[in-house]
């Protein structure tokens, strides 16, 4: 017998063979066509090897890589950013970053969100605060991850509703969206026999509970069967009707196909897509490991960028490069660095974002802000802004009013 709201949820994701039904729930028409792809560097990528290299400094701080100029006259990046660098007139970067969340799953919550983590809630992420705005279009989930979740990058107190849609891995051999099709051994006549039987279920848990979220419950099941027989949901997510050349110049990496993904969702109606990037925690041997993650971020980030503008995209979509903090200025004993929030930076470009626009200054070891220091919080209204959606907005938790952004500034110099 079901005895709760969990138990019942458990059933009915059971029912569709894992099927993420809360995913995929919001009105159809949408309130804007502003759109978002984060880049997610997990673990927190290092300043010195990213946007703000210091060639001047010490070996132990400066690292091996050097530095390359950029399109921008007076501005390098790090030599590992060779492709990067040409294309800094088509978006912007913070180096003046700072943050003092230290520990990954808090400094997660607070960049992914542009609020303060509390103890009380959970606070959701941008693409929850998308998803609950703007809802659906074309049938498509609005909030998507690729290629897995992260409990920082979802709806907190907003609810299940607004949770992410996850894709899987777009470079694996083989892909194709689990959610998409009916587990295997599971015919359509099966499928929806089954769905008679949840129907059957929610009436009477309903008549039991006296529940109106079961009747919510029954709207998400359509939508999520709807979404498995929708043509333009298949073609969206089917990564392999890109040209072969498009992939290549992508890269055959997950950062390059998560963010071709990305841009195929976006393109089709999707609201904000988050592309995971992995690898970035070097506490040892920094240098091995930076190496080979940045090089597939310079071939990725940059093809992104210009495949968005050759479409049109560009003007109307939000790319955030972010990740949980920077890494310490000095190698550590062990050749690695350890995490950083006191000075990071980011990358931004699209909607309204002004390409080649470098605001803020570190001091000589990409340490601290030195000039126009900018708190997370600015970096969430930032964020609102340029997606068109009140930085003042308020939603309630536990009944009390809780602003989707608190005290934070959006930078001025960062619009055109």
């Amino acid at each position: 017998m079901l005895t709760d709201r969990r138990d019942f949820l458990r059933l009915g994701s059971l029912a569709f063979g894992g099927l993420q039904l809360p995913s995929l729930l919001a009105a159809e028409q949408g309130k804007s066509e502003r759109s978002c792809i984060v880049i997610f560097q997990n673990g927190g990528a290092s300043q010195l090897d990213f946007f703000d290299p210091k060639p001047d400094a010490p070996h132990d701080v400066r690292g091996s890589f050097g530095s390359v100029p950029t399109s921008v006259p007076g501005v390098h990046f790090s030599g590992l950013l060779p492709r990067t660098a040409k294309v800094l007139d088509k978006f912007a970067v913070i180096r003046s970053m700072h943050s003092d969340e230290a520990i990954h799953e808090r400094a997660r919550q607070y960049i992914f969100s542009g609020t303060k983590p509390r103890n009380d809630l959970l606070h959701p992420s941008f693409g929850a605060v998308v998803s609950k705005e703007w809802g659906a279009k074309n049938g498509l989930p609005p909030f998507v991850v690729i290629p897995d979740k992260d409990l920082s990058a979802e709806a907190g107190f907003l609810g299940p509703a607004h949770d992410p849609f996850v894709t899987g891995d777009p470079n694996a051999k083989g892909f194709a969206v689990k959610d998409l099709t009916l587990p295997a051994g599971v015919t359509d006549e099966e499928s929806q026999a089954r769905r008679a039987l949840l129907a059957k279920m929610d009436r009477e848990f309903e008549r039991v509970t006296s529940s109106p979220l079961l009747s919510d419950m029954d709207e998400f099941s359509v939508k999520a069967l709807e979404l498995i027989a929708s043509p333009a949901a298949r073609k969206a997510f089917d990564i392999h009707a890109e040209p072969d050349k498009l992939r290549d110049e992508y890269g055959r990496t997950g950062i390059g196909q998560g963010c071709l993904l990305a841009r195929r969702l976006i393109e089709s109606g999707s609201r904000l897509a988050t592309v995971f990037h992995g690898g970035y925690d070097t506490h040892r041997e920094h240098e091995k490991g930076a190496k080979k993650i940045t090089t597939d971020f310079d071939q990725a980030f940059p093809a992104l960028l210009e495949d968005l503008y050759q479409r049109g995209l560009l003007a109307t979509t939000l790319v955030l490069v972010i990740g949980d903090f920077g890494r310490t200025p000095k190698l550590n004993f062990s050749g690695g660095r350890d995490h950083w929030p006191r000075g990071f930076s980011v990358g931004l470009a699209g909607a309204g974002i002004r390409g080649g626009a470098v605001v803020g200054k570190s001091d000589a070891q990409a340490g601290e802000p030195v000039d126009r220091p900018v708190t997370i919080e600015d970096l969430g209204a930032t964020v609102y802004k340029a997606l068109g959606i009140d930085v003042h907005k308020e939603y309630h938790a536990n009944g009390r009013p809780v602003r989707i952004n608190k005290d934070g500034t959006p930078v001025q110099e960062l619009f055109g």
